[in-house]
């Protein structure tokens, strides 16, 4: 029986062309930015589903794909994928771990000189005809101190690039014995002590019961004042209103987040109005090259599943 699938989302025009250049699929069609009643009119129609993280797959999408074999996510997160339907319904699920990891880290690099030189504002006072220079007076990180919590396949990145920078790295991972985060370049620290030496300090751990508000106010607390926050993991990590209370009070002297609770993030937040944040739109994986990664080795894995039988990077086991 030939196989039909449907690309929901953008990705690399050669992800698709592993697609089509299979020989497994019959149909391979790209349709992006359908509103959810018209994804669930066609979805009957397909065996394989490949999206990034706009195309949300509920419990209501799966109720109206009985063919659906497989649903590919270019990119690691899977919030927008209801795994346990897609169990339910028989649908492996799976991802690309890994292919963003550079751009995340970059991105942590990026607003730690930001913060440092004060790059948002000293634009927006020059594209206003000021010419502030005495004002903008910044700090080099060279020689500061960052704590990395979390030194898995991102974090340690930022820690090898840290070091090049020539940053004092320290870091904290439960998971991992402390020669094995010195092997990381990192010189290892229990939490609290992370906490009260860094100058600043860079999140990369999952979403988790056990890490969900692992930055709130006793966290601020501990951090050496005035030190900064740089979050790009996941939304829920780091508790909003504490933060913001950290920053009113200069315990947290600035931060610098890509991630937030409710994405996107709404207008009126008070977060995104406080002078001493920088706020992304959850850009740490989109970069040309980590987007064109994590499309090519997602349509190989669809591929790889549908001939071989072969399940990479599965989030969930089918019985």
């Amino acid at each position: 029986m030939a196989l039909t699938a449907l690309v929901s989302d953008p990705i690399a025009s050669e992800g698709v062309q592993v697609l089509r250049q299979s020989g497994l699929f019959d149909r391979v069609d790209v349709k992006t930015g359908l509103p959810g009643a018209e994804l669930r009119a066609i979805l009957p129609e397909y065996d394989a589903l490949l999206v990034r993280s706009m195309t949300k797959v509920r419990a209501d999408e799966f109720a109206c794909a009985p063919r659906l074999k497989v649903v590919g996510r270019a990119g690691a997160g899977v919030d927008n994928v209801d795994v346990k339907a897609a169990t339910a319904n028989k649908t492996l699920v799976m991802n690309t771990p890994g292919g963003n990891n550079n751009a995340v880290a970059e991105l942590v690099l990026g607003f730690l000189f930001a913060l440092a030189r004060g790059l948002p504002d000293a634009t927006h006072s020059t594209r206003a005809g000021q010419w502030e220079k005495s004002r903008f007076i910044g700090r080099e990180i060279e020689g500061r101190t960052l704590g990395v919590v979390g030194l898995g396949a991102i974090g340690r990145i930022v820690a090898r690039k840290a070091g090049a920078l020539g940053m004092r790295v320290i870091g904290h991972d439960p998971a991992l014995d402390d020669a094995r985060i010195a092997a990381l370049g990192a010189q290892p620290r229990s939490f609290d002590s992370l906490l009260a030496e860094s100058d600043a300090v860079t999140v990369h751990v999952p979403l988790l019961p056990q890490t969900r508000g692992l930055f709130g106010a006793a966290a601020f607390a501990k951090m050496k004042r005035g030190a900064w926050l740089v979050h790009a993991a996941r939304g829920g990590i780091v508790v909003e209103a504490d933060l913001l209370a950290a920053l009113d009070s200069g315990q947290v002297g600035a931060a610098a987040l890509d991630v937030f609770v409710e994405e996107p993030v709404p207008a009126d937040h008070p977060l995104l109005r406080h002078p001493n944040v920088l706020a992304t739109p959850h850009i740490g994986a989109s970069t040309r090259e980590a987007q064109d990664k994590v499309g090519v080795q997602i349509a190989h894995q669809v591929v790889r599943y549908l001939r071989d039988g072969v399940a990479e990077n599965a989030v969930n086991q089918l019985g």
